[in-house]
């Protein structure tokens, strides 16, 4: 493709999602690029910056502009979106790099049947698909690994992981046997399932292992499940996302159990995001204010869908610019 044309598909693309989200009610917004907070996760590594000088508090050069939507919300946004530059270290391949760009947006009030409806949408006018599958986890994983990761135990994880020609990195039987139980659901997900999602129309993967829950809310079941998504489209991961859990203790918690694995695996902890919590429901008897309302919240790679609108094999081959020449 020519820079010309690299230019046009990405603004025509972009054009279309914001008429969208505009008529649907969303608001365009946009958040720092640099904050003192950033929210922990287990496997993503922020870019610190020096703001103020050596020795100062780190800012960081958000990994998704998450956090700050979510105060957004608390402060009474309503619905809003963004296309948000992000920045993730160490991260570099044909569908990832250390600067990319996000579409992330959040639905007060919505659920994830209204977010399958609205995925739907989205790719039939970017991608001219038509139709969407959603499909369970367990659905998904006894058809195409052999086992129901919502019931089954680490000893039939990692006969899965066998039995499909896979193997976990060196030192990983050694670790706690929950990070095992979802190295081995990681490595199935990503070697097996994944490849075979979304072939011939968009699949939206639902009823997630709690252990993967993220910051979504959790079904009681049985048996129990995170309320979250994922979107495939030919094999690619596109999207995901989540009906959102509001309670400021259950964030608290599952951010200090991402420091835990961090450390766990050599990474830094990283500071708790105050400002965050604050804008969480607190427990009943907490004095009152703002906080994020339930709904959903999701996030979509614009260079992949970009990607997949021009049939390329790589995010590389519809930027201009990319972390190695820029």
């Amino acid at each position: 493709m020519t820079t010309r044309s690299i230019l046009e598909l990405r603004a025509r693309i972009r054009s279309r999602i914001r008429q969208f989200f505009d008529a649907g009610g969303y608001l365009e917004v946009d958040t720092p690029v640099l904050s003192s907070e950033v929210l922990p996760e287990p496997h993503i590594d922020p870019l610190p910056v020096a703001l103020d000088g050596d020795g100062s508090p780190a800012h960081y050069l958000q990994a998704s502009p998450e956090a700050l939507m979510k105060r957004l919300l608390a402060a009474g946004s309503g619905p809003i979106y963004q296309f948000a530059r992000s920045f993730r270290a160490g991260e570099r391949g044909d569908r990832h790099d250390v600067e990319f760009v996000l579409l992330e947006w959040y639905g007060p009030g919505t659920t994830l049947a209204d977010t399958a409806g609205m995925l739907e949408q989205l790719c039939r006018l970017t991608l001219g698909t038509s139709g969407l599958d959603r499909v369970g986890c367990t659905a998904a994983f006894v058809r195409h690994a052999g086992v129901d990761p919502l019931v089954a135990t680490l000893e039939e994880m990692m006969a899965a992981v066998r039995r499909n020609g896979l193997e976990l990195p060196g030192g990983t039987e050694a670790r706690p046997p929950a990070e095992v139980w979802d190295r081995c659901f990681e490595l199935l997900l990503a070697e097996v399932v994944t490849p075979r999602l979304g072939r011939g129309r968009p699949t939206m993967l639902e009823a997630w292992p709690v252990s993967q829950a993220a910051f979504a809310k959790i079904a009681a079941g049985p048996p129990a499940a995170a309320v979250r998504f994922e979107l495939f489209v030919e094999g690619v991961e596109l999207a995901n996302g989540w009906e959102e859990e509001p309670c400021r203790a259950v964030l608290r918690e599952r951010i200090d159990a991402a420091n835990r694995i961090r450390v766990a695996d050599g990474r830094p902890s990283l500071p708790v995001p105050r400002r965050l919590l604050a804008a969480h429901r607190g427990a009943d008897g907490e004095p009152g204010g703002a906080s994020m309302p339930e709904g959903v919240g999701g996030a979509l790679g614009f260079d992949r869908l970009v990607m997949l609108a021009a049939g390329a094999a790589t995010i590389d081959a519809v930027r201009c610019f990319t972390s190695r020449d820029a």
